[in-house]
């Protein structure tokens, strides 16, 4: 089976001399990059590194960094900086890390965590590029393995249970062929511009384009308007955005040049049909969804171009050609948790035995925790997620179906839907609603009831600045819900 490092050395060598890492004014080729990645890989095997803990914002160097780690045979366990100090280091201590990598912004927290785990902080600039020069640039002699640990990389979902997943040099590999041939279709020089986290799915279409000569623009961070100036700048051909991205997007003025723009792939959280439509009107058929987590990431399913009409917006697509999807039904049910079996599904959990025994079954296939169901012509729709799930006068309610519904109401931005504690209903359908001046209550719950079954409409709408987001975009319903539940127990 290939391994990551292979392709990496195939895209330095395919491509040398053009640009593949595009970061403010500044430019790595790729015979540029594979050289500091070779260095920095010396310098991980000169201390023995098996896993490295990394805290960098997207910089210019956070691609040759992972690299470095894949080419040394060393695990990357990224942390994500949103995240809170205690988080960060339960996760440095379960996966045993010995250095961590650090970026000057974060050199703080690296001295905490320093102090919380005993691991040594290593500062990125002025330490370890120093280390590098003095390093080999000479491609590093180890034998990689396709079941060689390639990224642990924790997540909680939207459940909040943390979760350390382990990728392989074969299962990462597989991935890059997933998206190579499902997804997209990077020619020589296209751009594809990265504003999310480079450790989460964004970062997962670098090998790709770097395979075909196509390079990454890096922006530190999401700021909309520097976003669509970027386009213009790099002449973007593809960009990767989660919904909350689209959204600000839509709203900021549009005055950067985006005719070189071919490509909007989305997907991490469910995407609200109006905000879908809206994007569409503006934009045009452009727009390509995935399906896929970390334990089964890009991409379970896929939603092409030519999909992206009337009923199919809501669906997020039909299976990719490596993933055997099918859904664990109850008789007579339509409905039910999705499974996978795929090439690029991870090697399992690190440091809980039994969630990787409930999660990742002996005949390979892995439960998404996802509810969902086909339709006559093999487009998968996510209905919700199994935890979500409101059970409302002994009626079942996904809290996606009644998102839709709030969505379409004009002046919504974000809403969230919950079940709170009743005493007549056990659960009640409660909404939690980020909307423009103007919008009332009685207004939503009237817009839903010509829209929903009655058990599914709203019993009270809350007003809210904001949504609570995890580190990666996705609407936190748990960080609403569990308020409504402390010192009682949920029944499901």
């Amino acid at each position: 089976m290939t391994t990551t490092a292979e392709l990496i050395r195939r895209g330095a060598r395919q491509h040398g001399s053009r640009d593949a890492i595009l970061c403010g004014g500044e430019r790595l080729s790729f015979a540029a990059a594979d050289e500091l990645a070779c260095r920095i890989a010396h310098v991980f095997l000169g201390r023995g590194l098996a896993r490295v803990g990394l805290l960098v914002d997207n910089c210019l160097h956070s691609v040759p960094l992972d690299f470095a780690c894949v080419k040394a045979g060393a695990a990357r366990v990224p942390l994500n900086s949103r995240l809170a100090a205690p988080e960060m280091a339960e996760i440095l201590r379960l996966t045993e890390a010995r250095v961590l990598v650090h970026g000057a912004s974060q050199a703080e927290r690296a001295r905490e965590l320093a102090t919380a785990t005993g691991v040594e902080p290593v500062e990125l600039e002025t330490e370890l590029l120093a280390l590098a020069r003095d390093a080999s640039p000479e491609e590093p002699a180890v034998d990689h393995r396709a079941d060689d640990a390639l990224l642990l990389l924790a997540t909680s979902g939207t459940t909040g249970r943390l979760k350390l997943v382990r990728h392989t040099q074969g299962s990462y590999a597989a991935i890059v062929a997933n998206i190579l041939g499902n997804l997209l279709d990077p020619r020589r020089d296209d751009v594809m511009l990265h504003a999310a986290s480079l450790i989460h799915a964004s970062g997962t279409f670098v090998v790709p384009f770097w395979l075909r000569g196509a390079a990454a623009a890096v922006l530190p961070g999401f700021v909309p308007a520097e976003f669509l100036a970027a386009i213009e700048r790099y002449r973007v051909t593809h960009a990767n955005v989660v919904p909350t991205m689209l959204g600000a997007l839509l709203q900021a003025p549009e005055q950067a040049d985006l005719s070189s723009l071919r490509c909007v792939v989305y997907g991490a959280s469910p995407m609200p049909r109006p905000l879908l439509e809206r994007a569409l009107a503006r934009w045009g058929p452009i727009f390509v969804q995935y399906y896929g987590q970390t334990e089964a990431p890009l991409c379970v399913s896929v939603l092409r171009p030519e999909d992206h009409d009337g009923e199919r917006l809501l669906s997020c697509g039909q299976p990719a050609v490596e993933a055997e999807v099918r859904l664990d039904l109850e008789p007579g049910e339509e409905t039910g948790e999705i499974l996978v079996r795929a090439p690029f599904a991870a090697a399992g959990y690190v440091g809980d035995d039994e969630l990787d025994r409930a999660t990742f079954l002996p005949d390979g296939w892995v439960r998404t925790r996802d509810v969902g169901r086909f339709d006559d012509e093999g487009y998968l729709y996510l209905v919700d997620r199994t935890s979500d799930m409101i059970v409302t006068g002994g009626y079942n309610v996904y809290p996606r179906e009644v998102e839709d519904a709030l969505a379409a109401f004009p002046g919504v931005r974000e809403c969230v839907v919950v079940g709170a504690p009743d005493d007549e209903w056990v659960e009640a359908v409660t909404a939690f609603v980020v909307a423009d001046g103007g919008v009332a209550e009685e207004e939503l719950i009237a817009h839903c009831r010509g829209r929903l079954a009655g058990y599914k409409v709203p019993k009270s709408v809350r007003f809210v600045a904001e949504i609570p987001k995890s580190p990666v975009g996705k609407l936190l319903r748990r960080a609403l819900r569990d308020p409504l539940w402390e010192g009682r127990e949920r029944p499901i």
